[in-house]
């Protein structure tokens, strides 16, 4: 057993700095949302646009991604998903010069596919890189560096995208021509550099993927008995798919619009709004690492259903007070937003065998979740003169559906039993 774990040692290590990548391209977009806003004078269900193209890429890329697993394997699957990944940073590029949000948008659409298909193979394999009694666990941890990037990602996006700058719609309007496109010209250009240094970071780990050689597993007569079908007949998992839709909704609505709620609840400035956002993902960070401790230790629907309670609790704080109360609701919910979406995972695909990665395709679409509910956010926000406290009443009702998953939705059928 001890031969087994240190084999799966340096595969588990190089997997996990997959979860941190893709952190950063998802929590980047709480930079993106209100700068592209800015930049490119955005309504603010227009900006959650950002989020639509890469959730929406979730739910398109998910199928392809399974097969392309169940094909040709984890190793193929991650280095397809870390060229699309990178191919997608590089948009930003003409995006930015010409201030095409049609662009950005395409762009973010191919960072989503290449999300997918990472997170497809990711997720289960991290799971296989050991014992199947410490699976869930071992998931957490590998989770816990994509809640790294929750909270280093809002830092290389203040520092390196936001300029601190903003102007009035009547104050844009009195500047001459060349002043105001000089000013939303400069805002644009500011994503460049970040895109571009991750964009040629994700070839070189592609490089590393191809030449490491990885161990494979795989369940006999796969080809012939796992099928999408069967996977969702199966009860936990057709839960699993519901309130991970629910979930990734609730935590795209809460880091989408956490920089204008801290400013116009908070009362803080942009800049030090995006220094709140980094501090929720410290939070997340150390909610992730300690979830890890706790689930060796408490059920793993147990406190799934505990951390969803505080969540709906830090909602309701988040719409009803004012001032830090409100900035320190958020951070509330970094924490116990943390192990949702592995716990989530990892009780959908339980004990499913050769049905395990169709599985995992079908649990990654519900990640569309993330491109329904912050459009309704961003509508509700706008429909009530941009109110953006009353806009959280939208993820304390995902939160809700999350803690039913929790009760009773994961238990498994007698045949899985």
């Amino acid at each position: 057993m001890t031969t087994k774990k240190t084999n799966y040692l340096l595969p588990f290590i190089l997997v996990t700095t997959l979860f941190f990548l893709w952190g950063i391209a998802n929590n980047l977009n709480g930079i993106l949302i209100p700068h592209l806003r800015k930049a490119l004078l955005l309504s603010n269900m227009q900006s959650t646009f950002v989020d639509t193209a890469v959730y929406f890429a979730y739910f398109i890329a998910a199928l392809p991604a399974g097969w392309v697993l169940k094909k040709y394997g984890y190793k193929k699957g991650i280095i397809t998903g870390l060229l699309i990944f990178s191919a997608g940073c590089f948009l930003f590029i003409p995006a930015a010069l010409t201030r095409t949000y049609g662009l950005f948008l395409t762009g973010l659409f191919i960072i989503g596919c290449g999300l997918t298909m990472l997170e497809t193979a990711a997720n289960p394999y991290a799971t296989q890189l050991g014992d199947e009694e410490t699976a869930t666990s071992r998931l957490n941890l590998a989770q816990s560096f994509n809640g790294l990037a929750v909270f280093i990602a809002p830092l290389i996006g203040t520092y390196f995208i936001l300029s601190g700058q903003s102007f009035s719609t009547a104050e844009l309007d009195a500047m001459s021509d060349a002043a105001r496109n000089s000013y939303l010209d400069k805002e644009a250009q500011s994503v460049i550099p970040p895109y571009n240094f991750l964009g040629g970071f994700l070839a070189l780990i592609a490089v590393v993927f191809m030449i490491y050689k990885f161990p494979e597993f795989k369940h006999q007569d796969q080809e012939e008995k796992g099928s999408l079908k069967t996977a969702f007949a199966n009860k936990h998992t057709r839960w699993a798919v519901i309130a991970q839709f629910f979930y990734v909704g609730a935590q795209v609505c809460v880091t989408s619009f956490f920089i204008r709620v801290a400013m116009t609840g908070g009362g803080a400035d942009e800049l030090t709004a995006g220094k709140y956002l980094s501090a929720y993902g410290l939070l997340f960070m150390i909610g992730r690492f300690v979830g890890s401790v706790l689930l060796r230790y408490i059920a793993p629907a147990r406190l799934l259903s505990f951390y969803s309670l505080m969540s709906i609790l830090m909602c309701a704080v988040a719409i009803y007070t004012e001032g830090q109360y409100v900035v320190l609701a958020l951070g509330g919910l970094g924490f116990f937003m943390s192990i949702m979406f592995p716990t989530i995972f990892s009780l959908g695909i339980k004990g499913l065998k050769e049905d395990t990665k169709p599985a995992s395709s079908l649990i990654v679409m519900s990640i569309i979740g993330g491109a329904i509910f912050p459009v309704l956010m961003g509508y509700i926000i706008d429909q009530n003169n941009d109110n953006i406290q009353i806009g959280y009443i939208v993820p304390l009702i995902c939160f809700i559906v999350v803690l039913l998953f929790g009760w009773k939705g994961y238990k498994l059928q007698k045949i899985y039993a």
